[in-house]
């Protein structure tokens, strides 16, 4: 034990020299490229049309600042401005100026997409930072949602009347991204993706008009379903409802060795617990090239059953913090702020079973790519491969939808994250994602699962995917829908995810 306690306090001891090395990075004043330069008269455009309710930043403003910044450094991008819109119609006003001057831009809700240029521009950049209320409809049983909040805030707003809505598991994760691309979440088990429990959105069209789409308009809804912004600026999303108690889980923290014991431990949680209230991630990570696993459980009731989480728990720990408790302070209990200011990738792998057999090549990839992190020139400082097991229902609590474009088979989500400090290891490290997602998936097939064509989940693809690998036979008929609602393709001078 004291020669994994020392291998922790060497860990711990790099984390803060990267949080110093960090905190200086963070201190650069952010300055306009040339490149952006040019759109600074469209943002003068969009100063005379809109409201009192809205305004545009400039650089050395520190709203500019705020309103451009992500979760990954390595997402954030010197825009000519940063307008803040505070009603939907100035929302419209904007989108009217860009089309007429066909000028680039981009629109971040949380800023948790490590994709560069998915919500960052050169151009015009859109903030929705003011769109944050959030409203609850007892009689209806829905909750209207601002686009511009993250997960944390709408838990903690709903806690008072002890309902809850179907989003993210981790602190910081905006609702928009994470609600246009799928949203897997605690609760998806027992209701679906978060997808599956909009009722209605409110969008701000290509042409500038406001509309309200509910499943009514039926090629519309099922391309905001997964669709991401292809067909406008989602500003407010009204979700189902449901009652929300107490519940029991927290974080485990567990030393490298330990890692194959847990290895196991989830491959059984994921092949023989069926409850649909219970949930783990298993996180296998290393810092700067050293093993460990962060473990989060999750029962949606003050108390789990007997035994289901009886393996894990068994299994000696460096740290415990599980308890019966509110969702918000469960939520809370993940440090998933700890890397935010590096910059950063996901990636994904989409898998039908994390077999034992599986589960040896993932963590043979995170000894891998971990052991080869720690040269000067890959100035590697995180790596993760997060387990992320569900029942095999998941997909028959919704219709179709855009994403997943079948729900006859389930898939389950293997995230792949890898975090670093300077901008010269990015292809490095881009590469090395891309391989070790190759490798997996290339495991997950010789083995007999049948993932070659898999889709892969939006918000983890690492930018390039094939957008065919995400939508499948949908990607046709979003093509069409995108063509009626947007002829001119204004939504093609944002990033993302491009029909």
């Amino acid at each position: 034990m004291a020669v994994t306690t020392r291998i922790l306090k060497v860990a711990l001891l790099a984390q803060a020299l990267l949080g110093t090395v960090l905190g200086v990075a963070g201190s650069v004043v952010h300055e306009r490229s040339t490149e952006s330069l040019q759109y600074v008269p469209i943002c003068k455009d969009i100063e005379d049309v809109i409201s009192d309710a809205s305004d545009v930043f400039y650089p050395l403003q520190s709203d500019y600042t705020t309103g451009i910044e992500h979760w990954a450094s390595s997402s954030t991008q010197s825009s000519a401005c940063s307008v803040e819109p505070g009603t939907a119609e100035d929302v419209g006003k904007i989108l009217q100026v860009i089309a007429k001057n066909r000028t680039p831009f981009a629109v971040k809700g949380g800023g948790h997409s490590p994709n560069r240029g998915f919500s960052s521009t050169d151009g015009v950049h859109i903030a929705m930072s003011r769109f944050g209320d959030v409203v609850y409809n007892a009689d209806a049983g829905t909750a209207d949602v601002g686009a511009g909040l993250v997960w944390d805030t709408v838990y903690s707003a709903l806690e008072e009347y002890n309902v809850n809505v179907v989003g993210g598991r981790v602190p910081g994760v905006g609702v928009a991204g994470f609600t246009l691309g799928g949203g897997y979440s605690w609760k998806t088990n027992q209701f679906g993706l978060t997808i599956d429990t909009v009722q209605g959105y409110e969008l701000a069209l290509p042409n500038g008009t406001v509309t309200t789409v509910t499943s009514g308009d039926e090629d519309l809804f099922f391309g905001l379903r997964g669709g991401f912004n292809n067909f406008g600026i989602v500003t407010k999303f009204t979700l189902k409802t449901f009652p929300q108690t107490e519940v029991w889980g927290g974080l485990m923290v567990f030393t490298g060795d330990q890692i194959e014991k847990i290895s196991t431990a989830a491959s059984n949680f994921h092949n023989k617990v069926t409850d649909p209230k219970a949930a783990i991630i298993s996180e296998f990570n290393t810092l700067t090239g050293l093993p460990g696993v962060t473990l989060n459980l999750f029962y949606d009731g003050p108390e789990p059953p007997a035994g289901i989480f009886d393996e894990i728990l068994d299994i000696p720990h460096f740290s415990k913090d599980v308890s019966t408790r509110s969702f918000t302070s469960l939520i809370a209990a993940t440090p998933s702020q700890l890397t935010s200011g590096l910059r950063g990738a996901f990636h994904t792998v989409s898998v039908t079973n994390y077999s034992e057999s599986l589960m040896d090549v993932i963590l043979d990839q995170l000894k891998s790519v971990g052991s080869n992190i720690t040269s000067v020139f890959a100035s590697g400082a995180f790596i993760s491969y997060d387990v992320e097991p569900f029942i095999p229902t998941i997909f028959t609590h919704g219709s179709n939808s855009a994403y997943p474009p079948s729900r006859e088979k389930v898939l389950f989500p293997l995230n792949l994250y890898y975090a670093w400090t300077f901008p010269t290891s990015d292809d490095y490290f881009q590469d090395a994602i891309k391989q070790s997602a190759q490798a997996i998936e290339e495991a997950a097939i010789a083995e007999g699962q049948d993932v070659s064509t898999a889709p892969l989940y939006g918000n983890y693809a690492i930018v390039g995917t094939d957008l065919e690998r995400i939508y499948g036979d949908n990607l046709p008929r979003l093509r069409s829908i995108k063509a009626q609602v947007d002829p001119d393709n204004i939504m093609g001078l944002a990033g993302g995810w491009k029909f």
